[in-house]
């Protein structure tokens, strides 16, 4: 349960370091904490109507701001008058239930975005394994697959698997206690905690109890642990706490844990312990797919076969901006007066984006122009040849991938017939060597570096 003078003692300490003494001393000074209501508000009382006014009309956004400061689960004050004391006195008790309320299902259900379903999910050959895994974690919670991680790329659909199984345990098992965090958030708080647990014991008791006593923990963006070893050390106790105690644990991240570093490896054999889930660059009919689903659902626009494909066409790897360049269209067709099912009316809507499309470097874009430096064909570098010949020229495109846009090895594999991680990585080490001791593949290596990003 909150202390409430303890959170008006903390909200008042940073509204005095921030305004003028005389101001602080008149308006903020004499305001009493009186209790936490049901939907989050820490309510004030003024000591007059004019004061109540006042702290409105000049501070409210201030002494706003602080309450979130000190406390994450509430989000606004309530100024109030005497004349309305009587009715916070006389619902005190039903406000601390309500607090308690407030707080359990802040914790227990997290806002989730409405949309991200897995009736609105588009299954493909790119997504069909995590999206099984995924339905089966919702359905079953802690019983198999623990953890689950899932991983790709920037815009495959991690985060809509992420929130569709979020949706479907609140709507089907309501009394289980989620928690949804990007692993940023972890970091921040576990420092905040740290900062304040050094004034105030509770601090620290009530950090461990937010992440310990939920029955599924989701962290998104695992990746961004790497290095930072006090997180690391944290998140390693949680897990074992939840874990030994039969809660699921849900995790995304743009690589597989063999992939991050550095990573505990007490850490990382735990991330494995579980079921990891791929998710690739969907192909093109899957892409076709998510486009006219999002038309349908998100639009209610008619939007023609051949548009969709064009759309399709020109993003390969982010279906985030694939479906932006759909908005786009469907905007520019309702502004014109015009239906989108033209393609001259998508051509003109992305005029802008076509002319510049050269400017975007993807993994065949390099791969492309690796061929022509080497005067190879595609088939031939993207296939079985094991020439000499064929071979370096492969590695170096692979370890260029690699170092110029950070896909997971697994996905650089799926662009050179499906090799698997390890021969990504044997290559991307291999010409990391080479580059220090052999000058004519670094003069290759920086000839093409130089083609691609200078586009």
């Amino acid at each position: 349960m909150l202390d409430i003078d303890k959170l008006w003692s903390d909200v008042s300490d940073k509204l005095s370091a921030q305004m003028i003494t005389v101001s602080y001393e008149v308006w903020i000074k004499n305001l009493e904490p009186v209790c936490v209501t049901k939907d989050g508000a820490l309510v004030l009382l003024a000591a007059s109507q004019s004061a109540k006014k006042m702290v409105n009309k000049n501070y409210q956004t201030l002494i706003d701001t602080a309450v979130k400061e000190s406390n994450s689960l509430l989000s606004h004050a309530l100024i109030i008058e005497e004349s309305e004391k009587e009715k916070y006195i006389k619902l005190q008790d039903e406000n601390i239930a309500d607090e308690k309320l407030y707080l359990e299902n802040k914790l227990k259900a997290p806002a989730f975005t409405a949309k991200y379903t897995f009736d609105n999910f588009v299954v493909g050959s790119s997504n069909k394994f995590a999206f099984a895994a995924a339905q089966a974690v919702a359905e079953n919670p802690g019983t198999k697959h623990n953890p689950l991680l899932i991983y790709g790329g920037v815009g495959l659909g991690k985060t809509h698997l992420m929130h569709a199984i979020g949706n479907y345990i609140k709507q089907h098992k309501s009394d289980l206690k989620i928690l949804y965090t990007p692993s940023n958030n972890l970091t921040n708080e576990l420092v905040d905690s740290m900062v304040k647990g050094n004034k105030d014991k509770d601090v620290n008791t009530n950090f461990r109890e937010k992440y310990r006593n939920v029955d599924i923990l989701m962290i998104d963006d695992i990746q961004f642990l790497a290095g930072r070893t006090g997180t690391q050390e944290v998140l390693f106790h949680i897990f074992n706490d939840l874990f030994q105690n039969g809660k699921q644990i849900i995790l995304t991240s743009d690589r597989p844990p063999k992939e991050i570093s550095p990573l505990e490896e007490r850490l990382r054999t735990r991330f494995e312990w579980g079921l990891i889930a791929n998710i690739v660059p969907p192909d093109l009919e899957t892409r076709v797919a998510i486009l006219q689903k999002k038309a349908i659902v998100d639009h209610a626009a008619q939007v023609s076969p051949e548009v969709l494909r064009f759309i399709a066409e020109k993003v390969e790897s982010n279906i985030r901006e694939m479906e932006g360049l759909l908005t786009k269209v469907i905007f520019y067709a309702n502004l014109i007066g015009k239906p989108a099912t033209s393609l001259d009316v998508a051509y003109d809507a992305l005029k802008d984006y076509v002319d510049n499309k050269s400017n975007v470097v993807d993994a065949n874009y390099i791969i492309d122009v690796t061929c022509s430096y080497f005067n190879i064909l595609k088939s031939d570098l993207c296939g079985k040849k094991k020439n000499k010949e064929i071979v370096e020229p492969r590695q170096i495109c692979m370890y260029l991938i690699y170092e110029i846009l950070g896909l997971p090895l697994n996905t650089i594999g799926g662009y050179f017939g499906g090799k698997d991680h390890t021969t990504i990585l044997y290559a991307k080490d291999k010409i990391s060597n080479l580059i220090d001791t052999n000058n004519i593949v670094k003069r290759e290596v920086s000839d093409l570096y130089k083609m691609i990003v200078k586009n």
